[in-house]
């Protein structure tokens, strides 16, 4: 970027923004803590992080759909305190209404700024022939496909002709193929500036999307969000995905990524030891074994570059890490600079035959996931070796939002089955010892 561009008022400043929400006795849910962005003139800037950085949150928050809870919001040099006029948002779902043609959701958008009816038909006409979909304006959502279905999501964005795009994940919702034919042609028309637009903010779980697209790169720490690393993306457009260099920044991106620091990202080097209030990624022991397999075998044969098994087993961030996280947990596997390594624990399970996978698993699971340990214990020492799920997942309440404490408690009883440790009937929402000592 230039320094002239660098040099002029930002089109948006977010300064020391920070957001909680209320839990039940009185205390705070933190999803976002100082959190500072600047957005330029002509510049793209990816939001990269997990699901619970309050990417999400960020957005609405600038689009002056919620006010924070402390620090504020400038844009064009003027507080944001409700919908902001000049900021238009992209969905993940779309969010078409199915009862309005393609070029009536279209339209929507531009009525509420009170245009004549006339004005409002030949921008919204403009904008469907901008984003290739010339011919379906009489067409209904159901009768598109998913990217054509964005597509719509995006016009009904540009024809109101805002100085900034907020896009919360766009391409997620859609198949490979579609997802990079949207994102190329997204590409195109913004490097020829024929996009209505001067700036765009582009969350994503994706870090080669977020490479391929972006100027800068914020990674976002977890549990409360912050931005912790800032990369600048200094490769030319249109960029190759083979090129060493665009390899070498995503490898480095997921170095940073998995970087052991006081405030960073939710996936540490050295894992600390877990407690019963430790939040639980809801992964299930076959996809653990999978990944388990999948880093043992050749060309890994047990240590492997994440951005590699990453592309082989086609996961993104967000499929990836909750695994690597648990087998972490687990000390099954070890994350080293971007690299998950197996444990000689890893290795043992991954050559043992199934009764021993589950013995190994259920030692795993026994000595490194307290909460696992806690129901054991509490079944055991019942006469009825049964309990409630109310029980624990009140406990967990004291820790952690009641969604958070319903996942936990999810992710235990999947790996609990697997390991034979209890069981739990769903229907009279009960734990049990099948077997009791």
């Amino acid at each position: 970027m230039s320094d002239t561009v660098m040099k002029a008022p930002p089109l948006l400043d977010v300064r020391s923004v920070r957001q909680a929400f209320p839990r039940p006795g009185g205390a705070e849910l933190l999803v976002l803590d100082g959190v500072n962005l600047t957005l330029h003139d002509n510049e793209l800037v990816g939001l990269l992080g997990r699901s619970g950085s309050g990417k999400s949150t960020l957005l609405r928050l600038i689009a002056g759909l919620s006010t924070p809870t402390g620090g504020n919001v400038q844009y064009l040099g003027q507080k944001v305190s409700g919908p902001a006029r000049g900021i238009a948002m992209v969905f993940q779902s779309f969010a078409l209404f199915p009862w309005l043609t393609v070029l009536e959701n279209v339209e929507l958008g531009l009525e509420a700024l009170a245009l004549p009816a006339k004005e409002i038909r030949q921008r919204a006409l403009a904008g469907i022939d901008l984003i290739g979909l010339d011919g379906y304006e009489s067409a209904y959502p159901r009768e598109l496909s998913g990217g054509m279905r964005q597509r719509v999501g995006f016009a009904r964005a540009l024809v109101v002709h805002p100085n900034i795009l907020l896009m919360d994940e766009p391409f997620s919702a859609l198949d490979v193929l579609t997802a990079e034919n949207l994102r190329t042609d997204l590409l195109e028309l913004w490097g020829e500036g024929q996009l209505p637009i001067k700036g765009i903010i582009l969350v994503t779980h994706n870090i080669e999307e977020a490479v391929l697209m972006c100027d800068r790169i914020l990674i976002f720490s977890t549990n409360p969000g912050r931005i912790v690393t800032e990369i600048m993306v200094e490769l030319p457009k249109p960029r190759d995905r083979n090129d060493p260099k665009f390899l070498a920044l995503v490898d480095r991106i997921y170095v940073e990524m998995t970087a052991r620091r006081e405030r960073g990202p939710k996936l540490p080097e050295r894992v600390p030891a877990a407690t019963i209030g430790t939040l639980l990624p809801r992964v299930s022991a076959n996809v653990l074994s999978g990944l388990l397999e999948a880093v043992e075998a050749p060309p890994y044969n047990g240590k492997a570059d994440l951005p590699d098994i990453a592309s082989d087993l086609q996961f993104e961030i967000d499929e990836l890490f909750p695994v690597a996280e648990a087998l972490q947990m687990l000390r099954l596997a070890e994350i080293e600079g971007g690299d998950i390594r197996l444990t000689e624990l890893g290795k043992g399970f991954v050559n043992a035959e199934l009764d021993e996978r589950k013995r190994i698993f259920a030692r795993a699971v026994s000595l490194n996931v307290p909460l696992a340990a806690h129901i054991r214990r509490v079944l055991d020492e019942r006469t009825s070796h049964t309990a409630p799920w109310s029980r624990f997942l009140d406990e967990l309440e004291d820790h952690m939002s009641e969604d958070a404490a319903e996942e936990t408690l999810r992710a235990v009883v999947s790996w609990a089955r697997f390991a034979e440790l209890f069981a739990y009937d769903d229907e009279r929402e009960t734990f049990s010892l099948e077997n009791p000592s």
